[in-house]
């Protein structure tokens, strides 16, 4: 709200500087204002650093202060380091912590480097080379903050959908943010060799790319005669295709009009934004894991078997009861946020429902309603982002009370469903 954190010297109302917050550190990118025509370069910063720290995570950048100041890190710092980052064991999670924040600066780095040799052209080196170490920090922490505003305002990539550099450097750092950093750590430890990767990878690998190829190619067919492509090449449409449906893994960026995009293609993109990424990642949404779960669930249902199988290995039922539960609670919030907007604020149904999909999934693309929305539609929108960064379980096992260990069961009784 510091008069020094906008252009105009001026107090940004509360209710808008809280919503900027909660966008940036639950690395969504919805805006009421345009980022660059708006905010100065102090506010640029404070925006960046939020990105940053919410990207990478609170606890794993508590972690590297630890580790810096060479304290001791007890058993109960490292299980509830575990929980906030999903690590499937206590073991080695400050390794894991301190390889997320160091394999994080390098792919940052990279992305610059890369986005700078189309940039300084552009806007001249000083200009060039920070524009490049914004756009790649809030690209890999999945984010959606731009400054090409200084172009034209709210246009994020639109005026580069036909410079392959920037959308493909933008596209693959989303990708590579969204996997999550247990899946590095096993890459980096296995290289190519699939036979030795976790289940967790191999799950998150093949979700990944089986919802980017679909979405590719659902978007290229349904878009491609249609006035978002219009005047592109056949390899400027493929091109376009493949970044909308990679975005929508809560990156938050968009190289064409989003508002002018056929009602099925924005259909298909709040489905992809409820998934959203991978468990530990930067990303939000349900999670890939959890959707591969719930259709693993009906090939198992429907060949009438006892356990979830995949890949020579069999999931339990209490990962299926959880992905269940995430699923349920998302989908009721997301539904009921749509709702609440769209009587409150009167805007469509779809154009809700995108905008409560886009929060809770923390994407942050938009039809272009988000600075039209009243005071209690913003309070709505910053708990959804908090609620899709912090997570349902988190929250869940935060505010329930346990009754201790299940020292009996209720006898079994059926009943009749579907």
């Amino acid at each position: 709200m510091l008069p020094i954190a906008s252009r105009d010297r001026t107090v940004t109302p509360f209710v808008d500087t809280l919503f900027t917050a909660g966008s940036a550190t639950c690395v969504t990118g919805l805006i009421i204002y345009d980022t660059y025509t708006h905010w100065s370069f102090f506010g640029q910063l404070v925006i960046l650093g939020l990105i940053q720290i919410g990207g990478l995570g609170f606890v794993t950048m508590a972690i590297a202060v630890v580790t810096f100041t060479k304290r001791k890190i007890g058993l109960s710092q490292r299980i509830v380091m575990q929980e906030s980052i999903a690590g499937p064991r206590v073991g080695g999670i400050v390794r894991m912590a301190r390889f997320a924040i160091s394999g994080a600066l390098i792919f940052e780095g990279a992305g610059a480097i890369l986005m700078s040799t189309s940039l300084i052209p552009r806007f001249g080196i000083f200009k060039g080379i920070y524009f490049s170490i914004f756009h790649s920090v809030s690209a890999f922490c999945n984010a959606g903050f731009d400054l090409m505003g200084s172009i034209e305002p709210r246009t994020s990539l639109i005026h580069f959908n036909d410079d392959p550099m920037i959308i493909l450097t933008i596209a693959f750092l989303i990708i590579i943010g969204g996997l999550g950093f247990f899946v590095w750590d096993d890459i980096k430890a296995n290289r190519l060799n699939w036979q030795k990767y976790t289940l967790h990878s191999k799950m998150v690998l093949t979700t990944t790319a089986f919802l980017i190829t679909a979405g590719t190619l659902l978007i290229l067919v349904i878009e491609y005669n249609a006035p978002s492509f219009k005047g592109m090449n056949f390899f400027e449409k493929v091109l376009n295709a493949f970044f909308q449906a990679v975005t929508p893994r809560t990156a938050g960026y968009n190289s064409v009009n989003t508002g002018i995009m056929l009602e099925s293609s924005l259909s298909l993109t709040i489905l992809l934004m409820l998934i959203g990424g991978s468990p530990g990642s930067t990303a939000g949404g349900v999670k890939t894991t959890t959707f591969a779960t719930l259709m693993l669930n009906i090939v198992t249902v429907s060949k009438r078997r006892s356990a979830i199988q995949i890949f020579h290995r069999r999931i339990d039922d209490s990962t299926l009861r959880s992905a269940v539960t995430i699923t349920t609670i998302y989908i009721m919030l997301f539904f009921f946020a749509a709702l609440s907007i769209s009587v409150v604020d009167g805007f469509t149904m779809l154009e809700s429902l995108f905008e409560s999909a886009s929060a809770i999934g923390t994407v942050g693309l938009t039809t272009g309603i988000t600075p039209g929305l009243s005071a209690s539609s913003k309070l709505i929108l910053t708990f959804l982002m908090y609620f899709g960064r912090v997570g349902c379980l988190t929250l869940i096992y935060a505010i329930a009370t346990s009754n201790g260990p299940e020292l009996s069961k209720q006898p079994y009784e059926k009943i009749a469903v579907g």
